[in-house]
């Protein structure tokens, strides 16, 4: 069963990507806007991690790349997810695909397999 790490800050989002993707057979861990992200990459070792660019205060860009700067990581595949269209910074600092909110669960999905 494939790993997702979710760092997203909207408790609703949460609740319906976690049911989601629980359903098409992922197991979903779900940080809080506070949480470490990069040493939960480190401990919770996913296959995928879907993040936003602002969850909580802090800030998604910055701690992508810690996360890529740390070569345990480099398999790990990160979608990145934004209001704002930040599509090319998020690449260049070593996401692996990009999300404009709202975007259709299907959408996700797709990217992920």
């Amino acid at each position: 069963m494939p790993k997702l790490l979710l760092a997203e800050d909207d408790p609703t989002m949460v609740s319906l990507l976690s049911t989601l993707l629980k359903m098409e057979g992922f197991e979903v861990v779900a940080l809080d806007a506070n949480a470490d992200v990069p040493a939960a990459v480190k401990s919770e070792k996913p296959d995928f991690m879907l993040m936003d660019v602002n969850i909580g205060k802090q800030n998604g860009l910055d701690l992508l790349r810690v996360i890529r700067r740390d070569s345990e990581n480099a398999g790990v595949r990160i979608v990145m997810a934004s209001g704002y269209n930040v599509k090319e910074e998020c690449l260049e600092r070593g996401a692996n695909h990009f999300l404009l909110k709202p975007f259709m669960p299907d959408d996700l999905l797709k990217l992920l397999k």
